[in-house]
């Protein structure tokens, strides 16, 4: 007669999940991890961007005005005539220099780079 034959006991590791049910539990759980975390940051770095702007925005408008009415009303050659239209043109070129200020200031190479 032959000897039984015995099979060696199986190695399984113990971190393998045992179901489909785990492995889709797993799944959701590590998308919501790689997902909704970074775009939380990503919204609030939005919201907090257009807050700024908006109000800078809304700042500027206030101050360009102000120059445009205070030129109109204390400088007596631009009250009226031919020079009336100077106080608009200071008020472009403000707007157009702010404009240049704020675009010189992005940094570019942030622009350029990867993300990881």
């Amino acid at each position: 007669m032959t000897a039984p034959q015995t099979r060696p006991p199986r190695n399984e590791p113990a971190d393998i999940p045992g179901s489909v049910g785990e492995v889709v539990d797993l799944v959701k759980t590590y998308a919501k991890q790689e997902t909704l975390g970074p775009l939380k940051g990503a919204a609030q770095w939005v919201a907090w961007g257009a807050g700024g702007a908006a109000l800078l925005g809304l700042g500027l408008t206030i101050v360009i005005l102000g120059v445009v009415r205070l030129m109109q009303t204390e400088w007596n050659a631009t009250a009226g005539g031919t020079w009336s239209w100077i106080p608009y043109l200071v008020g472009i070129i403000l707007c157009g220099a702010f404009a240049a200020l704020a675009i010189s200031h992005i940094n570019r190479d942030s622009l350029n780079e990867e993300s990881d």
